[in-house]
Order: structure tokens, then C-alpha cells, then sequence
């Protein structure tokens, strides 16, 4: 427990959690309200047809960005967006026992993998200031975006460091694609033509999506831009 005292100004915390709690009664109004029937079958059960891999990064929800209402997405997000290669061993893997549920039991089509532009977690790797004092595990998570650097620095090599992190930024989506083909699972699936793979990058500058095309190697824009 913490000691008597400690916090001595919690009025903005309070107020921010206010926000949250008022927004949930917006909420339970809109889809539990004598209006809305949306969650009757949802009660018995999750349908999702897609499973979306996103940042942790406040300003990226994949819901609000997709207009998506509950049920739609199966989501995952951590820091960077990030997909670990297929290992078996005593470690501890929620993103890997994630897209197993997704893919094995929920039986999603699409798996979307979405990055973005200014992300904390690649400019980190960029500037090599992962972690804090204490901690460690910011450093070792990005360790799995390190090839996408390494390739980015090596065909990039003393270009502006913005178009370097974006390149990075979009590099690191491409790998992590490439990851996920390496557990069975969704190696299978993908061959039985029941599961697709998608990358896209939302560029927070321009309000603009980016879609991975595999046939040109590159991101284009989906849509016009605000």
C-alpha cells in the first residue's frame, strides 16, 4: 500500500478518470441502451472476421481509425507493432498465443499488421535510447525490429534521419509480415487460401493510409487524404 500522502495532486488524474467513466456511460447508452440490440449476439460469443496488429501509441486505435464497432477486430497492440518470430519454449508469448486464438479457434480471414508515422518505439531504435533505468524490456522487444534498421541504414546511409525512421518505420511492418510466416499455423492457412496478410501504415502527418502492395514492394496511398 502506498504510504498516507504520497500523491499530493491527483486533481487531473481524477478528472481523466471522470472522462473515461463518462465516456463508458456514452457507451453503454449507445449499445445497451432500449435502442441498440448490437450486443445480443455478442453475448454468446466473438465472430470477428479479422485480426488487427496495431501500436500502443494513443493517437493509432485501430478501432477508431477503421470506424469499427465491437466485434469487429480481434486486436493485438504493443510497442511498434511488432510481430516476433514462431518460437516454442518456456518463455511467455502473448502475441504468438494471440494469433493462435485468432487464427486456430477464431478461424479469422485477414490478419492486418499497421504501423505509423513519428513511432516512439522506432525513433527509440533509431536513437538507441530503448529502455530506462530499471527496465529492459523496451530494448530487448525492439531487438525484433533490429534487421529492419540494419536494411534501412544500409541502403539509406546518410540520408535525413526523418526519412530514415520512415523507411524503418515501414521496413519493421514488412518484417513482422514476414514473421508471422513462419508459424505453421498461419503458414497453413494462408496455403488452404483462408487467411490473408495486410500491412499498412497510417501516416499521422497526412491522415493518410498506406497499403503494402507485394507485387511493386512498396506502400501506397489508400483513398484520399484529408
Amino acid at each position: 500500500m502506498h504510504a498516507p500522502g504520497q500523491y499530493k495532486d491527483v486533481s487531473r488524474p481524477m478528472k481523466d478518470i471522470e472522462h473515461f467513466i463518462n465516456g463508458f456511460r456514452v457507451f453503454q447508452k449507445d449499445y445497451f441502451g432500449p435502442d441498440s440490440d448490437h450486443f445480443e449476439p455478442l453475448k454468446k460469443g466473438q465472430n470477428p472476421s479479422t485480426m488487427f496488429i496495431g501500436c500502443s501509441d494513443s493517437r493509432v486505435d485501430p478501432a477508431i481509425l477503421t470506424n469499427s464497432a465491437p466485434g469487429d477486430l480481434f486486436m493485438v497492440r504493443n510497442v511498434a507493432n511488432l510481430v516476433p518470430p514462431y518460437q516454442m519454449d518456456d518463455a511467455l508469448h502473448g502475441v504468438s498465443a494471440a494469433l493462435e486464438f485468432a487464427v486456430c479457434h477464431l478461424e479469422v480471414e485477414h490478419l492486418i499488421i499497421m504501423g505509423h508515422s513519428s513511432c516512439g518505439g522506432i525513433k527509440a531504435l533509431m536513437d538507441g535510447t530503448c529502455g530506462c533505468k530499471g527496465g529492459g524490456f523496451i530494448s530487448h522487444w525492439m531487438s525484433i525490429a533490429a534487421p529492419a534498421k540494419e536494411q534501412v541504414m544500409a541502403n539509406l546511409a546518410n540520408k535525413d534521419p526523418k526519412l530514415q525512421q520512415r523507411a524503418t518505420e515501414q521496413a519493421a511492418i514488412f518484417l513482422s509480415m514476414e514473421n508471422l510466416h513462419t508459424f505453421p499455423f498461419i503458414e497453413e492457412r494462408i496455403r488452404q487460401g483462408k487467411l490473408s496478410l495486410h500491412g499498412w501504415y497510417f501516416d499521422i502527418e497526412q491522415g493518410q493510409l498506406l497499403q503494402y502492395q507485394p507485387e511493386q514492394g512498396v506502400f501506397e496511398p489508400v483513398g484520399d487524404a484529408t
